[in-house]
């Protein structure tokens, strides 16, 4: 202590605070320790506005809690006693003593003002806090403040000043959301700021500040807080008056709503809140029915979450679904928007919903469709015995009514795309119609006369729009007998020959008359299609005839 001394006296403040002990101070001759102090105390009052040494702050606050202290461990009063020559009277001592301190205080609260420092970095705060616990070191006094911020939050919570403590928090944390007990940013005052939020939290319960106090309370469970019965109280008061008025003039349901959330998880138990929040949620999720529906929708299903059994909250989803049901059947929205377990739950609550069964009987047609397109039988079949059973269809359903039922699907399907004139929707056409067919067997000619028609649709539309390799692949798919149609004949017959004329232009004489000959046996002596994939007999009035099923390939 005497060599800090000694070194402050010639004003290398540095070395001064490097050799003033942390503790112990009452081991050092209590003269010395108060040149020192007055020294440092001068020291920062001379500096004024400009930038000040945390170690001389630290060094006087060290010093003159030690010699202002109470219990008088350094024996102050008897070094006064002894310069006056006079004993102090108690009432002169204490009121020097509460003189001095608030000097102190003064000098090191303007002290912070002109540096901008915050009450969890201030130099008042570190005063206060050491002279009720050891808190300044001197080796550690850095940019942050004189004492760790932990000690700074508890001291300013035990002397009342939560709000303070939350107000700097807060500026240097602005997102309060992001407070967490396990947050390494938080970890250290997660404690002090959940009690400190705690007590804030009941005084604007008290003021009547219903969503902040809830806001408050929210925050200090995320820190770890256990709310008390107090704290319990003022969640439910809170949670019962949120977006209100006794007026009703101040009415703000979404304020009420996330209000009612904050309490409702603070307090899952608690089974008049889950009503509460049901209930304004239904009220709002009707409210905005026509105006807002998926506003409307998301009200609901919250309200189903918090009361599953809630049955106002149920008939609102299933009302949004009945309007979705409506407007996909009369095509005003995608068909599928729409799940159909959620529809068939609907007609387990409403068996006798028409536009339910309308449009099960549609979304199963389209599978029945797709499996068939996909060589599915069996799973087509299956759909189709939902199609009946949602068409109204009773009794039992055999396979030939099951098959014509999926024949004239196919045939509606391949209806519908009538309308599209590109290539590929002709295709999808001649698929679905050759799908048909093959199911309907031959007791059905209807069904191969429209196939064959819309074999030739796309056979001229390909060569009008295509190559005739495009054609030619078509006449090879054997959809279509040669002699059936003059026109596909005249058409298939017209591609060969273009394209043996193409080839012969491109020095392919043997492609060339390989088309050719091809183009000759259209209509005349050519077998039916149905023997382009196997062996074909000699004709008995043509034993030398070739067939010329090679030459087609």
């Amino acid at each position: 202590m005497l060599r800090a001394a000694l070194a402050a006296r010639v004003g290398n403040w540095p070395e001064a605070v490097r050799r003033c002990p942390d503790s112990d101070l009452d081991l050092a001759a209590t003269g010395v320790v108060h040149a020192l102090a007055v020294g440092a105390l001068r020291r920062l009052s001379e500096e004024g506005g400009r930038h000040t040494d945390f170690g001389t702050a630290a060094l006087a606050i060290v010093l003159w809690a030690h010699l202002l202290d109470e219990d008088d461990p350094g024996d102050f009063r008897a070094l006064l006693t002894e310069r006056r020559g006079a004993p102090v009277p108690d009432e002169v001592w204490e009121g020097a003593h509460s003189h001095l301190l608030g000097r102190i205080t003064e000098l090191l609260r303007a002290l912070d003002v002109r540096a901008g420092r915050d009450i969890l970095a201030a130099w008042e705060t570190a005063w206060e806090t050491e002279r009720a616990v050891l808190a300044v070191l001197l080796s550690d006094a850095g940019p942050d403040g004189l004492i760790p911020l932990e000690e700074a939050a508890r001291h300013l919570v035990s002397r009342d000043r939560g709000e303070a403590l939350l107000d700097a928090y807060t500026a240097r944390h602005p997102d309060p959301a992001t407070w967490t007990a396990d947050s390494p940013d938080h970890r250290a005052c997660a404690d002090v700021l959940a009690q400190a939020l705690a007590e804030r939290g009941q005084g604007r319960v008290r003021a009547k500040k219903w969503s902040e106090a809830l806001a408050d309370f929210s925050t200090a469970a995320r820190l770890g807080h256990p709310l008390g019965p107090g704290d319990r109280a003022a969640v439910l008061r809170a949670g019962k008056n949120v977006g209100r008025s006794r007026t009703g003039r101040d009415y703000s349901p979404v304020t009420r709503i996330q209000g009612l959330e904050m309490a409702q998880a603070l307090l899952p138990e608690d089974g008049s809140l889950a009503a509460e929040l049901t209930a304004e949620l239904v009220r709002q999720g009707r409210k905005v029915f026509g105006t807002d529906p998926r506003q409307s929708r998301n009200r609901f299903a919250r309200a189903l979450v918090v009361s599953p059994d809630d049955r106002d909250a149920r008939s609102g989803l299933d009302d949004h679904l009945r309007a979705d049901l409506r407007q996909a059947l009369d095509g005003a929205e995608p068909r599928d928007r729409i799940r159909a377990v959620a529809v068939l739950d609907l007609l387990q609550r409403d068996p006798d919903c028409a536009s339910a069964r309308e449009w099960l009987r549609g979304h199963y047609a389209e599978q029945a469709v797709v499996a068939a397109s996909d060589g599915r039988t069996a799973t087509a079949r299956s759909a189709v015995r939902d199609v009946i059973h949602y068409d109204g269809g009773e009794g039992p359903c055999e396979e030939e009514r099951i098959d014509n039922v999926l024949v004239d699907l196919l045939i509606d399907a391949a209806r519908v795309t009538e309308a599209e004139s590109a290539r590929a929707g002709m295709e999808r056409r001649v698929d679905l119609l050759s799908t048909a067919a093959d199911i309907a067997g031959p007791t059905r000619g209807d069904v191969r006369e429209e196939r064959d028609a819309a074999v030739l649709d796309l056979a001229e539309h390909l060569e009008a729009t295509a190559s005739p390799s495009d054609v030619i692949g078509l006449f090879l798919r054997d959809l279509m007998r040669t002699g059936v149609s003059a026109r596909f004949d005249r058409t298939v017959k017209a591609a060969y020959l273009r394209r043996a004329e193409t080839r012969a232009e491109e020095g392919d004489f043997g492609g060339a008359q390989h088309d050719r000959a091809c183009a000759e046996r259209i209509g005349t002596g050519l077998p039916d299609q149905g023997l382009l994939f196997g062996t074909v007999p000699r004709s008995r009035r043509h034993p030398r005839h070739d067939s010329g099923q090679g030459a087609l390939f």
